[in-house]
This record gives structure tokens, C-alpha cells and sequence, in this order.
């Protein structure tokens, strides 16, 4: 499904991914893990296209996704959770769940709003509320289940379990339990395996931007 082949991506003068490589396969739940610094959060990016490849190959399906601009992934079916939520303060949390999908020519807004509110209702019961007035747990939620929404082929969650609550930690381990053998591919970055050890199919160490054995 998706395939990192070789990534080096600088910010500025200094050098954040040094080749980094990894698999996620079809339907497979993949755990990135490394300590604050990594790189986590720049292979994520990377995937993304917020920041551009020095070298290397990003595949989705063997589809060079260096070669589409940003906003293509939400329609090819890649839903991406970032690490600050990313949400727009004065946005209801529906409009902010429905934002990948008015970029996608092939996924009803209404059906996907209705799949998302099937798997997390209690995003229902505030959808039109601000986002700038939920709390931060609140908040992550909203972002998780705008990466639902449009994730239907490969999800990207980064860091889902850090600086939340123990209960809102297992609600979201709940949720993607719900995912597991529903054909979806999910890439989850995290510093350790507190939260997810028993949801991962494989893991995969990075260090410094490279892998580590």
C-alpha cells in the first residue's frame, strides 16, 4: 500500500530524514516509533507533501505521490491526523471534519459524515460547535475523525496518544481497534508502545531520520 523508499528531506539547512525506508502493507496496522526529534513528524509530513523530498520515493500503490500536489492525497483516500490537530478555530467541528472532503471528487460528504459519526457519536452531539471551544481532548477527536473521513485507503495518525487524558487514550485505542480488518491501512507515530502495543502489526524504529535495526 504504502512504500518509503530512501527519504532525505531537509528544513532549512538541517538534514531530517537521511533514507529513511519502511512498508505499510494492505489492511496493515504499522507502529513508527522514536523518541521526541526523530523524525516522526517529518516522514508524516513527507507523506503528505508539506515537505518536499531532496531524494527518494513516496508510493501509493506504486502512484509517485512526490508528483501530485498536497491537497491530491484527501482524493486518493489518505487521511491524515497531524500532531497539533490542525483544526480552524472558527470552523464547526462538522466543517472541520468535512474540510478533505470538499477537495475529493469520489466521497459524499453526507455518507462520510455519517460513517465518522458511526464510529466516534460523541463528535455528533458537537458538530456545530467551534472548535475553538472545545478542550484540547475534544479537540483531538475532531481531528481523528476528519482523518476518518477521508481516509478510506491509508490513515496517518501522528502521535494520537500524546498529552491526553488516560480515558481519551483508550477511546482512541477503542476506535482503532473498530478499524482492524476493515482493509484500511494505518501508520501510527508514537515515542514508545504504552498505548498501541497490542493494535500493531509490526513496528518500525526510527532514529536521527534513519532506521535503526
Amino acid at each position: 500500500m504504502l512504500e518509503l523508499h530512501q527519504l532525505h528531506v531537509d528544513i532549512a539547512s538541517a538534514q531530517v530524514l537521511r533514507g529513511f525506508s519502511m512498508t505499510v502493507g494492505q489492511g496493515q496496522m504499522m507502529g513508527l516509533v522514536g523518541r521526541n526529534g526523530a523524525g516522526k513528524t517529518s516522514t508524516m509530513r513527507s507523506i503528505m507533501g508539506h515537505l518536499p523530498l531532496r531524494q527518494g520515493q513516496v508510493l501509493l500503490d506504486g502512484q509517485d505521490l512526490a508528483k501530485l500536489a498536497p491537497e491530491a492525497r484527501a482524493g486518493l483516500g489518505v487521511g491524515y491526523m497531524p500532531e497539533d490537530r490542525g483544526l480552524v478555530p472558527e470552523l464547526t467541528v462538522a466543517e472541520n471534519i468535512c474540510i478533505p472532503l470538499w477537495v475529493s471528487k469520489t466521497l459524499h460528504e453526507q455518507d462520510r459524515l455519517a460513517f465518522v459519526y458511526q464510529v466516534l457519536p460523541e463528535l455528533k452531539d458537537m458538530a456545530q460547535r467551534r472548535a475553538l471551544l472545545l478542550s484540547g481532548g475534544q479537540q483531538k477527536l475532531v481531528a481523528l475523525g476528519r482523518a476518518l473521513a477521508v481516509g478510506t485507503r491509508l490513515l496517518l495518525l501522528d502521535e494520537p496518544f500524546e498529552g491526553v487524558a488516560p480515558a481519551l487514550s483508550m477511546r482512541i485505542s477503542q476506535v482503532l481497534h473498530q478499524l482492524k480488518g476493515a482493509n484500511l491501512s494505518v501508520l501510527i507515530s508514537q515515542s514508545d508502545l504504552n498505548h498501541s502495543s497490542g493494535l500493531l502489526d509490526a513496528t518500525v524504529v526510527i532514529e536521527r531520520g534513519a532506521n535503526v535495526a
